[in-house]
């Protein structure tokens, strides 16, 4: 599609999504093909299991009282994360392939803003995952002495940061008024965003990498001391206590 100078200064909120699929030279399928059958189906039956085991992790914390720890609070957050997500991408099973040329705006938006919200938060609890074993490994610590209510802060305000980050894009952060800013990969999305939006998780995983990292060498060199100590049975057993707990984690 040829856009001219004027494109820039209309918005097109009355079009719809095969609009701008146009705009980007993105196809988009109007009738059912093969792969369209193959990926609908293989993606329903991963997110059935993405929420069937979750909801055993989450029942599991739950009912158990040994698991009523901060460590494991953040880890029961991360499987609802984790349960969202796999909700979210079933509504796109439902509103993907030959259905996505039938989706307003809005539609769209929703079904972006569902699969950003649940992705942003497994990452943001990922990360506290991981600022809560460098705490508690560098105390030589198995469990973490952070307080119950500091926790649910913690996992309020991850929800709260997946929430916006979800919502960025419907609040104006798009280019529905901006065409030629539009992404080809997220047709209603602005290029500007999707670069703010994975340059944020790229952060994010670069800061686990060096929290791991570090937590790797601490207990590396602990473990040594412990070889050159074996009398210390107390203190050797919580430092393999702790490398369990970060090796379930990884």
């Amino acid at each position: 599609m040829v856009l001219n100078s004027s494109n820039t200064d209309r918005c097109y909120y009355d079009q719809n999504v095969s609009f701008f699929y146009k705009n980007s030279g993105k196809n988009i399928s109007t009738h059912w093909r093969n792969r369209d059958y193959v990926v609908v189906t293989l993606g329903m039956t991963v997110c059935f299991i993405v929420i069937f085991s979750n909801l055993l992790v989450i029942g599991a914390i739950f009912k158990n009282r040994r698991f009523h720890f901060p460590i494991y609070y953040l880890l029961g957050n991360l499987a609802v994360s984790d349960l969202f997500s796999g909700v979210s991408y079933l509504h796109l099973m439902f509103h993907t392939g030959p259905w996505t040329i039938k989706l307003s705006t809005y539609q769209w938006f929703v079904r972006q803003g569902l699969i950003d919200t649940s992705l942003t938060a497994s990452v943001l609890n990922l990360l506290a995952v991981a600022m809560e074993r460098h705490q508690t490994i560098f105390n030589m610590q198995l469990h973490s002495k952070m307080s119950t209510r500091r926790v649910f802060f913690i996992i309020f305000s991850i929800w709260i940061v997946a929430i916006v980050m979800g919502l960025f894009p419907t609040m104006g952060w798009n280019c529905l008024c901006n065409l030629p800013q539009c992404s080809t990969m997220a047709p209603l999305y602005s290029r500007s965003f999707l670069v703010f939006w994975a340059v944020l998780n790229l952060v994010t995983f670069s800061i686990m990498v060096a929290i791991y990292t570090r937590i790797f060498f601490y207990v590396r060199h602990k473990s040594k001391q412990m070889k050159e100590h074996t009398s210390h049975t107390r203190h050797k057993e919580t430092v393999f206590g702790l490398m369990k707990t970060v090796s379930m984690i990884l």
